[in-house]
Parts: C-alpha cells; structure tokens; sequence
C-alpha cells in the first residue's frame, strides 16, 4: 500500500483493498482521493472538483469498461511479487506512478479503480504551488509518452486507451491554443457572418457539454447535493485553461532539454471541509 505523507485513508481503506485482490488477475489497485481543505478557498474548491471529476468520471467510468485505470500516486495498493518482477519504481521518472501503470498494462496485467476504497489528502491552496504541482504531473506523463511510445504495438482496447490517457497533456495543450485562437479568428471572420456564427456555436457547445459532464459527475457523487456546488462549474472552464497552461509550460520544459527535477508539494496542514464530507 503506498500513501502520501499527508494522507488520511478512511480505517477500513486496507480491508476493502484487499477485497479486490481475490481476483487473481488484478495486480493493482487505485482508490478514490478527496480533497481534505476542499473550502479553504475557491482555488482548492475547483481543483477538488477536477478530483472528483477524474476519479469518479475517468477512472471509474474506464474499470467499467475494461480500458485503462492508472495509478495516482496514492492510495494504492500493488501485489509486491509483482512490483518486485517488475524491478519497482522507475526513479528517473517524474511520474513513476503512470510509468509503473504502463509498465503493468504492457505485461498483461489490471488495474482496478475502488471508489469505495477511500483517502483524503491536501490540495494546494494558491497558484504558484498548485502550478508546480501540475507541472510535474503533466512534465512526467510526456516523459511516459516518450518513453512507452510503442505501446500501441499490441492493439486491443486497454492499450489503446492508454495511449490516449498519456496524450492527456498534448490535448490540454491544443484546447489552450483553440482558446488563444479564438480572438484572432473573430477579428478575421468580421467580415463572414456564417464562420462567425459557426465559431460560436461550436465554442458553446463545447463548453456546454463539458460543463453538463461536471454537474452530472458532482450531482451524483457528492454528498450533500448543493446549489452552489453546481453553480460553481461554471468556473471550471477558467480551472481547465489553468492546467492547459500547467501543461503547455510543461511542455516547454521538455522541448527545451530542462533538467527535470522532483519538486516537492508544500503543504500547510490545512484541514477545511465539511464533516458530512468525511
């Protein structure tokens, strides 16, 4: 079982863990995280919705499925035999957590999500911390891209989803220029009513469906169900553009040959939400 530092598992995390390995074929298995300072400020507000949002829509809606379920880091829980064949961690790696997942995945083995198996733990309360935090992230999935670009070699569903998850960063990336796009691309069509209209309604469709996604994620996953946890959706797009920049800046870093460097996420103890919530 692997958590972080800050980590607060529920008593029963282990136990129900557990359950999941009696199925010989399952060499690992992801629990669900919380945010456990998700009302300190909007900041931690939007980004524990983005957890929510990944964990239940993503994660859960791929074991599903039957497609990929990563590893985040913590929360886990791997069979030691095979984590010792596989030679562990990989060091260098910035996000060793998807590297192991891909290492995993190429070996035949699954990857389980547990919703019911649960954690809490610290979310970066201002910018610059969260931003480092996403940086490395999304640095080390492209770093898992490079490195594990032949996965697709051996074709079937769970494969080629992985390979999409580790397009993950690229995508945010293209989403970031779409929106830096705009601007330019309504300055041109001024004088084309039909590209500009056009423009605008794939634009509002686009975040409508986005944001219908999260509503429906947080309406049925969070307890209690409030008004103003839906309400504030609708600044998720600006959280979304957030870590497209996140991304982007990581990136850059790669491009550009910059010693890649484990950055540790400071954190303040902080412990703001709602009993109902534990």
């Amino acid at each position: 079982a692997f958590f972080d530092a800050d980590s607060v598992p529920k008593p029963d995390a282990l136990k129900r863990a557990i359950a999941y390995f009696s199925d010989s074929s399952v060499a690992a298995v992801q629990g669900r995280l919380f945010s456990i300072n998700a009302d300190e400020n909007m900041l931690t507000k939007l980004a524990s919705y983005g957890e929510i949002i990944w964990c239940e829509a993503y994660l859960r809606g791929r074991d599903s499925l039957g497609l990929f379920v990563y590893l985040r880091g913590s929360c886990q829980f791997i069979r030691r035999d095979v984590l010792m064949k596989l030679n562990g961690f990989d060091e260098n790696c910035l996000s060793e957590d998807m590297e192991l997942s891909v290492r995993l995945i190429r070996n035949g083995y699954k990857i389980r999500y547990a919703t019911d198996v649960c954690s809490w733990q610290e979310t970066p309360s201002n910018v610059r911390v969260l931003f480092k935090q996403r940086t490395r992230w999304y640095g080390g999935t492209i770093q898992v891209a490079l490195k594990h670009g032949g996965l697709i070699v051996k074709l079937n569903r769970r494969s080629l989803d992985a390979e999409l998850t580790l397009m993950g960063p690229f995508m945010l990336i293209i989403s970031l220029i779409n929106c830096l796009m705009v601007p330019a691309i309504f300055l041109t069509a001024l004088n084309s009513e039909l590209v500009l209209q056009l423009l605008i309604w794939l634009i509002a469709i686009g975040v409508s469906i986005s944001l219908a996604i999260f509503s429906m994620t947080l309406a049925c996953t969070t307890r209690p169900r409030r008004i103003v946890d839906i309400l504030r959706v609708l600044f998720m797009c600006f959280y979304w553009y957030f870590e497209a920049l996140a991304a982007f800046y990581a990136m850059l870093l790669v491009l550009f040959r910059r010693p890649q460097r484990w950055i540790k996420t400071e954190k303040t103890g902080s412990v703001k939400i709602q009993e109902s919530y534990l």
